[in-house]
């Protein structure tokens, strides 16, 4: 299935795995891209040494195009995309809008830049930067989120910029695929299906948590970060909620030291990038050193297995999830569902226009 996703990246399916912390690793991006589809190596959580010997791994394992997953707010940022340019990586993703000199430098490099967008004026914003193409997530998407769902928020976006948009937020299947084309995307971004497969590295007992969730054990909280935040509700989100702000601090600060520890950050340099995450906001000085260690509460449960003291993030899809196939078999499944799904389409009468994505 030939779309302006899979032209402009060079793979088979337009079919995108997102760069998850502590979950999209050499393993799944390399299965990933093996499948046909685009694998996004996450690497918030990495130190520029461990992402430069991950991006060769990936390439050691497969030919395919693949891409990584950055935080534009960054203080090392700058170094992480010369690692991308060096080590001749397809596609740079952005979990925030990249800067304009960012997006020039990786361009003039031939990278494809395709930052991650929750509203249409911030899909707008980099599309005149020079975006080659934006990945927009609706409400039902994992992790840090916004509050209108894909169904509205994504035809707002096509209708808006020129170049190809990819939905994120809700999608699982086959049938998810088709109505993306039909809003007018170029492809699908998956998340939390692909988290659920065995090429995933997430312990057995966290997979077994998020199997069991339905949908409604999937919550949006604000307690973690002071930003809506989607995941399962797990004893630390719920401890955190009833935390007043003395409590909150203690739990911050414990967790701050750890990932402090792990990344080799100063205490500085911690504080100045949770600040970089606050971002205006009202929000404590707990929630600012959460922000900024996030990532080490992701790995309490994605690394660690301790679901009862990690931040398990997750789209409203985990509840209609009820099984681990491979990644190869997931992205088969999806395209035979969506190559169904069209012929049925086609059976209700006379053939409908293909969607403008779809086109030679």
């Amino acid at each position: 299935m030939e779309t302006a996703l899979t032209r402009l990246v060079g793979v088979r399916h337009p079919i995108v795995q997102t760069g998850m912390g502590w979950v999209a690793g050499p393993r799944l991006v390399s299965a990933t891209a093996e499948a046909g589809a685009l694998g996004i190596l996450a690497s918030a959580t990495m130190t520029p040494e461990v992402l430069r010997a991950a991006v060769r791994e990936v390439k050691s394992r497969t030919d395919a195009p693949f891409g990584v997953n950055l935080r534009a707010d960054a203080g090392d940022a700058r170094e992480r995309v010369r690692i991308i340019v060096e080590e001749g990586v397809r596609v740079a993703s952005f979990a925030l809008a990249p800067s304009r000199e960012l997006i020039a430098q990786l361009k003039d490099a031939g990278v494809v830049v395709v930052p991650s967008v929750g509203a249409r004026r911030h899909a707008e914003k980099v599309a005149a930067w020079g975006a080659d193409a934006v990945i927009v997530q609706g409400g039902e998407g994992g992790g840090h989120t916004g509050e209108v769902a894909t169904t509205v928020l994504l035809p707002q976006v096509v209708d808006a910029v020129d170049i190809p948009v990819v939905a994120a937020g809700g999608f699982h299947d086959g049938r998810g695929l088709v109505a993306a084309l039909a809003y007018g995307a170029a492809g699908v971004a998956m998340g939390t299906r692909f988290l659920l497969t065995s090429d995933s590295p997430v312990p057995d007992a966290v997979k077994a948590r998020y199997l069991a969730a339905g949908v409604s054990d999937v919550t949006v909280t604000r307690a973690v970060d002071g930003m809506p935040h989607r995941m399962l509700r797990t004893e630390l989100v719920a401890s955190l909620e009833r935390a007043g702000r003395v409590r909150a601090l203690g739990h911050a600060v414990r967790h701050a030291s750890a990932f402090r520890s792990l990344s080799g950050l100063s205490w500085p340099r911690l504080v100045r990038d949770g600040l970089a995450l606050r971002h205006g906001r009202d929000v404590t000085w707990s929630q600012i050193l959460l922000a900024a260690n996030t990532p080490m509460l992701l790995r309490a449960s994605m690394v660690e297995g301790r679901v009862e003291a990690g931040v398990m993030a997750s789209g409203q899809v985990a509840g209609v999830i009820s099984d681990l196939p491979s990644v190869g078999e997931l992205v088969g499944r999806v395209m035979g569902e969506a190559e169904a799904t069209l012929s049925s389409l086609r059976g209700l009468g006379p053939t409908p226009p293909l969607p403008e994505t779809l086109r030679g």
